[in-house]
This record gives C-alpha cells, structure tokens and sequence, in this order.
C-alpha cells in the first residue's frame, strides 16, 4: 500500500464548485474543497475538511460539516439547509456572512446528534484521522462546533437550535 505524504485536512483535493447545486445524496471527502462549495445545495449531506471563499452561499438545503477553516463569505444568501463549521482557532465569526444566517455553539443535543452522527460516518467511510481525532476527544472538540442557520429558517425548524428553546416550545 502506498501512502502520501500530505496531511489529509490541510490539502485541496476536491475543486471549485463541488455540489453546486446537489439535490441530493452524499459526500465525505477527507480533505478540503476549493471555493464556492455547496453554493446552491438544495439537498446534498456532506463532510468534508476546510474550504475556501464563498462556501454554502445561496445553499437552499441539505446539510453540511466542514471539520476546518472556511474561506471569507460563508453561508452569503443562505437560505436552506443547516451547516456546521469545526473552528478550532477561533475565526469563524471573521468568516461568516451574517446578512442571511445566525450562528452559534452548539446548544441543542438533538443536533449535536445529527453532527456527531455525520463525523462518525464521515470516519467509518474515509478514515479520516480528523475525524477519529474529534470522535474520540468529543467531550472536548464538541465545543469548537458552530452551527449555522439561515434566519428565515429558525421559525420552520423541527427542531429547535437550543434545548432551552425546546423545552419552551414543549
């Protein structure tokens, strides 16, 4: 077996416009995506590991988790659709464009289920040796988590972004 030489989650090696306007299905890539990804998803479930400018914009659907840095100008025109951002050092909020979308830690378990789900299953089909890291330090990383949620979403959801909205609504 041959191995490379490159670190999984600091290298592109998926291109520009990746699930430009996916209607459905999945992707788990272990490694970064170039820029303008998910724009336009209406659908798609997808894990991949960074990615450049404009990620998400115009998303309508579907659910994303990027397990590293974003570019400048996430979720522009989001509408749709649920993403999640692994932010160890902090610079999400630089990143994000708050027009369309909220953002925050996570704050709902049943989401933190649906992510968690995800990153297992982004392990389970690419090894990744981020995603092992974060499943087997969860207590911890789960904490460098950002949800994000477009606006004119927050009112249509099954499942409120905080359990304390939750238990409100109960």
């Amino acid at each position: 077996m041959t191995s490379s030489p490159i670190t999984w989650n600091e290298n592109t090696i998926i291109g520009n416009t990746v699930l430009y306007g996916a209607t459905s299905g999945y992707l788990f890539a272990a490694g970064q995506a170039g820029e303008r990804y998910a724009v336009r998803n209406s659908g798609a479930i997808s894990v991949i590991e960074g990615c450049g400018t404009n990620g998400c914009e115009y998303m309508t659907g579907g659910q994303v988790v990027i397990l590293g840095d974003v570019g400048s100008n996430f979720g522009a025109g989001m509408t749709g659709g649920m993403a999640f951002i692994y932010d160890e050092n902090g610079v999400f909020p630089r990143n994000v464009n708050e027009e369309s979308v909220v953002y925050q830690r996570l704050q709902s378990s049943y989401w933190e289920e649906e992510l968690k789900a995800l990153v297992d299953e982004h392990y389970t089909k690419t090894g990744s040796p981020m995603a092992e890291k974060l499943l087997a330090h969860w207590e911890m990383e789960r904490g460098h988590f950002w949800q994000v949620c477009p606006k004119e979403m927050i009112n249509k959801l099954a499942h409120p972004l905080s359990d304390e909205e939750a238990l409100a609504t109960a």
